[in-house]
């Protein structure tokens, strides 16, 4: 049976997470962190790159799953013929080891079971060195150790473990799956049950911290529990999405790994937090921003791992065959090494949100900042790569430029309005400069719209941030016929793409899918233009986008009517958010509109 996208669900411990899929398998696991090498991986292999399923026997006649209200508890309960079984996963937050733990319960009848549990570390490359203990077996590979926990015997065949059991109803029987490093002496066993209690209580005390109580709160919860899951605690950063070489495009090539930071996050991550109450994640993500962009501002990267590394060579993997047959599955992302001057605009227009929100000033984080906007004022007139991170050759972006007037603008702000020290006069003289630039260059008179790039005649809809960052108003008429191109030509089915690409231009072949987070900025444009309707109507119709446990990916594949990219995918939820903060409280609940 083929495999979607949105057949997945996660569970993660603010650590590290996994993706469990309909049919009772876990697919991929990254251990012990966000960027580490998969354990299981079949997810862009065969089942015999690794896999742990758990599923009944024989025909399964309905399929049914939900998150517990408020956690990231994950229930599967399968109905046979037989009875009903549920297969709860969790992962509590880490202590030390990182654990998965699987409960089977018995909830009517009795149902055969099977499980098969395949390791291979390194993604799907290393088969293990496994040995048997008391009540399962370990498995060892280099630096990596990791302990499986069963309730029932196991039977160790062909490089692979499976048990055979029947579950009654009332029954609970709990698999554990623990990682700790292969030089240590494995942690001390977890009760299983004590287990769930505590990752419920940790959820449900999380979840009851959200002041959002207005429309689509069940979804606002959701996406902000899904942004925390992506969080790697130690450090506050928060990594784009789980998985890499999800495909952008089914069959294609554009096949990335999205399991670091990107500065780019900044603003729109931070608002969600602020605006839902959650101020110490907030605090946390911060941070991280200003330990990860400490140093020579030339030398400030667009994104970073985890821990603020910056290093992330791209390599790909070719014993893979890719989800679908994507190829090439690659680690890391080359992408680090582009310059896209709009990060800077991000990463001070996220400083701006702390100062709004009362976030106390940082009196270090203002020296990163000035020499950040020290940067701006003569980088801004270079060539970047931009916003979509396109690989064919450096141009004048139209949206980086803006992101360079909105660096300068709120360095502005914060002599202004926060009692900061710098050199406002000449700020505010090049703020000017680059808005009659932009207004100047930017713009097309043949089109009457903003264009992807100087001299371009194309579209782009990073340009739908133009009112969302106050740059112009949303009535101004060049915004509005902006919008409405954008509608017409990069809009299908209300659903929007990120450009047209021309492979001759980008470097990487035609095929695009609508980018969810766009999508969601349509929405804030047209309720800012007052076409409230709209933007219900299209908000509405992205939640209709959702999986049934209310997950998003990158984007969103209109011919195959799937989800498409990687997964879950923190932009997107973002993106939800905001949309739903500012349709439910007002324009400057949910976009960073600078005061006028």
């Amino acid at each position: 049976m083929e495999r979607r996208i949105e057949d997945y669900a996660l569970i993660g411990d603010c650590q590290t997470a996994a993706l469990v899929g309909t049919h009772g398998s876990i697919e991929w696991l990254c251990l012990p962190r966000f960027d580490s090498a998969a354990c299981l991986s079949s997810l862009m292999g065969t089942r015999d790159h690794g896999h742990w399923q758990i599923a009944p026997e024989g025909d399964v006649r309905a399929v049914r799953r939900n998150y517990r209200q408020g956690t990231l508890v994950l229930e599967t309960e399968f109905e046979t013929a037989t009875g009903v079984v549920a297969v709860i996963d969790f992962m509590p937050p880490r202590s030390g080891a990182a654990d998965v733990f699987r409960i089977v319960e018995g909830r009517r009848g009795q149902v055969a079971m099977h499980m098969e549990f395949i390791l291979r570390f390194d993604y799907g490359s290393i088969v293990p060195w496994v040995r048997r203990f008391e009540q399962g077996i370990t498995a060892v590979a280099g630096p990596d150790c990791v302990r499986f926990r069963s309730p029932v015997e196991l039977v160790n065949k062909d490089r692979r473990t499976t048990a055979a059991f029947t579950v009654d109803e009332g029954q609970r029987l709990a698999f554990d799956l623990t990682w700790s490093p292969a030089h240590q002496s494995a942690p001390p066993l977890v009760d299983a049950e004590q287990a769930l209690l505590d990752t419920e209580k940790f959820w449900l005390a999380w979840s009851s911290r959200c002041t959002y109580q207005g429309e689509w709160r069940d979804a606002v919860l959701r996406s902000l529990i899904t942004l925390k899951a992506l969080t790697y605690e130690p450090t506050g950063g928060i990594v784009a999405a789980a998985t890499t070489s999800l495909p952008e495009h089914f069959g294609g090539v554009r096949n990335w790994d999205y399991r670091y930071c990107w500065l780019r996050d900044a603003t729109f991550t931070l608002i969600g937090l602020i605006r839902c109450g959650y101020l110490d994640e907030a605090r946390a993500w911060r941070g991280w921003l200003l330990r990860a962009c400490a140093g020579d501002p030339s030398q400030a990267s667009i994104m970073y791992g985890v821990a603020g590394e910056r290093r992330l060579p791209e390599m790909e993997l070719p014993w893979l065959p890719g989800f679908h047959g994507s190829r090439p599955v690659r680690t890391g992302n080359g992408a680090w090494q582009q310059r896209q001057l709009d990060v800077y605009g991000e990463v001070l227009d996220a400083m701006h949100q702390c100062w709004k929100s009362g976030i106390e000033p940082d009196a270090d984080g203002w020296l990163v900042e000035r020499a950040l906007v020290a940067f701006v004022t003569t980088a801004w007139r270079e060539p970047d790569e931009g916003i979509w991170e396109v690989r064919g050759p450096r141009r004048h972006f139209t949206h980086s430029k803006i992101m360079a007037w909105v660096a300068m603008d709120r360095a502005v702000h914060a002599v202004e309005k926060f009692g900061m020290e710098g050199p406002v006069e000449a700020w505010r003289a090049l703020r000017d400069t680059i808005h009659a630039e932009v207004c100047s260059r930017g713009f097309s008179t043949a089109r009457h719209t903003f264009v992807q790039s100087y001299g371009s005649e194309d579209l782009d809809a990073s340009l739908l941030m133009i009112p969302l960052v106050g740059f112009l108003p949303a009535n101004d008429p060049r915004v509005i016929a902006t919008v409405e191109a954008i509608e017409r030509e990069l809009t299908v089915d209300g659903l929007v793409s990120r450009y047209i690409p021309r492979p001759e231009v980008d470097g990487l072949p035609a095929g695009e899918s609508s980018f969810l987070l766009c999508s969601f900025w349509l929405v804030d444009c047209l309720a800012l233009m007052g076409r409230t309707a709209d933007a219900l109507r299209l908000f509405e119709r992205l939640l209709a986008v959702r999986n049934d446990v209310g997950l998003l990916s990158e984007s969103y594949d209109r011919g195959a009517r799937r989800l498409a990219g990687n997964f879950p995918q923190a932009f997107s939820h973002i993106g939800l958010i905001n949309s739903a903060l500012y349709l439910a409280q007002g324009p400057t609940a949910a976009t960073h509109i600078r005061e006028s």
